[in-house]
């Protein structure tokens, strides 16, 4: 039995890339909707095929992580794609991503995209922005088309490595891709104007060849949803909370309405952003007031 990686997943179809970098075309056994398993771009696998567009993926190999939205497994980092305009720039949208990032413990990379829209005092309130999130260890680059960033600055953070990078629609992921590698020549879309997003573009997760690793070219979404994130999960997706929880005075403090908590003195002291406080609060009581699974 053969192994390989599937690279791609189109219309029911798997293309799965061997160990010689040949690739074949495959179905999923039916076996796989029974046991309720679902391939994803980036899976190991074991398959057979007669030929190159004729195989068929049997099992599933073990996998270190999987993500729902964008479905992509076995994921090394995350390059989160925020827009600082058109869409405007959102902190908690960004967080929002981070903590879905943190969940599945791949390292997340901030990207800002469309620099070249700001006008200088919108430049010194993203520079203010990006040294919080340095502050908390997050890398952070900046990209624009027009200003012709260099993109050779992030060959060191791809080589070897998969990535998703992932981000609301119309914030400038397949642009961005496509200066990395003009080979790919991802189509691009116009902002829509009248619904002040992007317009969906990419209809298929394919890992694609950047910089000497892979990126997952995805579609692009706008509902983060903390579905798989539990309350008591919650305080250590913020990373910034770390250094100052142990301090509470209460043990499993979660940082809400608990006399003596550290972090919201540290919020008022300035130690910890506002907004990522405001954050947090909103985001425990969306976990609360969820259904409950069943």
């Amino acid at each position: 039995m053969a192994e390989g990686k599937i690279m791609k997943a189109l219309s029911g179809f798997y293309y799965v890339q061997d160990n010689e970098g040949e690739v074949y075309q495959c179905r999923a056994r039916g076996v796989f909707r029974k046991n309720k398993q679902t391939p994803l771009v980036g899976d190991y696998v074991e398959f057979e095929a007669a030929n190159k567009t004729d195989g068929t993926v049997t099992r599933l190999l073990s996998r270190k992580n999987a993500l729902i939205r964008p479905p992509v497994s076995n994921v090394d980092q995350a390059l989160i794609a925020v827009s600082v305009k058109e869409p405007d720039f959102s902190t908690v949208l960004l967080d929002r991503f981070l903590v879905l990032v943190e969940k599945h413990l791949i390292e997340p990379v901030i990207l800002f995209t469309k620099m070249d829209l700001l006008e200088q005092d919108e430049k010194n309130q993203i520079a203010e922005y990006r040294k919080i999130y340095e502050a908390m260890g997050y890398v952070v680059k900046e990209f624009s088309t027009a200003l012709n960033y260099h993109s050779e600055s992030l060959a060191p953070l791809l080589v070897g490595k998969t990535t998703v990078i992932a981000g609301q629609s119309g914030v400038g992921k397949s642009s961005f891709l496509n200066q990395l590698n003009p080979e790919l020549q991802i189509k691009t879309a116009e902002i829509s104007n009248s619904l002040g997003r992007g317009k969906h573009t990419t209809r298929h997760v394919e890992l694609v060849p950047i910089l000497g690793g892979h990126v997952a070219d995805t579609p692009g979404f706008s509902s983060l949803e903390f579905t798989d994130i539990d309350l008591e999960e919650l305080p250590k997706l913020f990373v910034d909370f770390e250094m100052y929880s142990e301090a509470c005075k209460f043990r499993g403090c979660m940082h809400m309405n608990e006399p003596k908590c550290r972090i919201k003195e540290a919020v008022d002291a300035g130690e910890i952003a506002k907004f990522r406080y405001d954050h947090y609060q909103q985001f425990y009581e969306e976990i609360k007031q969820r259904k409950p699974r069943y």
